[in-house]
């Protein structure tokens, strides 16, 4: 992690869960990290809980990904006071409880396509613009996927995929997608990873499911151990996805 000392990282969905885990593993490993979420209060409060040094390399700002014109502003400010974002971890995502058939629906359905695709794309544009007007040429990209991006599998009764499972489906697509404009269009070595969890114990998932004796689940320091992982890696090595489940999950 050494190249990346005092350089900015920008975790999106930073209020609990992954988001927050990530923030705490990046600034611990000295990094300069702008958390961004909704909950700006629990940005504050994720701040005050680290150790006193490492405060000051956390940015908490109010940004909701799901409009445009936020993620805009959001990196025009990191651009003019942290001088540009060089990782990107694009985390923040929905879930909600309910049926793709289901009458009224329509606010839920776009609601999960703005956060979770359009979001990761606008933050992406963003990150990447700045990394280009800086001639930076190492910059990393990194989407928090699921495995729901790969396979849905049948857990009638106990989990509604609705559109999210959709969503991760272009998300994995969305990767590749990135990976090809980076390298063939952009001629950069900017990389892209898709981390794709199986179920994680973090708040998107309601209380009754997490409370589940039979359910194996991830830590959110998992999954930060395996973003760090995946941008430490050396400048001819990208992980293009990576695929982690907890030990006993049945799909």
């Amino acid at each position: 992690m050494d190249r990346w000392l005092n350089r900015v990282a920008v975790v999106t969905g930073a209020s609990s869960g992954i988001g927050s885990a990530c923030c705490k593993d990046l600034v611990a490993k000295g990094m300069v990290v702008v958390g961004l979420a909704r909950r700006v209060e629990r940005l504050q409060e994720l701040k005050a809980s680290l150790p006193k040094d490492q405060q000051p390399r956390f940015h908490a700002r109010k940004c909701d990904v799901s409009v445009e014109q936020q993620v805009v502003d959001t990196f025009a400010w990191i651009d003019k006071t942290l001088g540009g974002a060089d990782v990107l971890v694009n985390n923040a995502g929905i879930l909600g409880s309910y049926n793709i058939t289901d009458a009224g629906n329509s606010a839920d359905l776009r609601a999960v396509l703005d956060t979770n695709v359009l979001g990761v794309s606008w933050c992406t544009r963003q990150a990447f613009l700045s990394l280009q007007r800086r001639n930076v040429n190492d910059g990393h990209v990194v989407i928090i996927n699921s495995v729901v991006g790969h396979i849905l599998p049948v857990v009638d009764g106990f989990l509604d995929w609705n559109m999210y499972g959709p969503s991760k489906h272009a998300i994995t697509g969305l990767t590749e997608v990135l990976r090809q404009e980076f390298q063939l269009k952009k001629k950069t070595g900017t990389k892209i990873t898709s981390i794709s969890p199986g179920v994680v114990d973090t708040e998107i998932l309601d209380k009754t499911i997490r409370a589940s004796p039979d359910l194996p689940m991830l830590r959110s320091e998992d999954v930060a151990d395996a973003v760090t992982y995946c941008i430490q890696t050396p400048p001819n090595v990208q992980i293009h996805e990576l695929i982690i489940k907890p030990v006993g999950e049945k799909f």
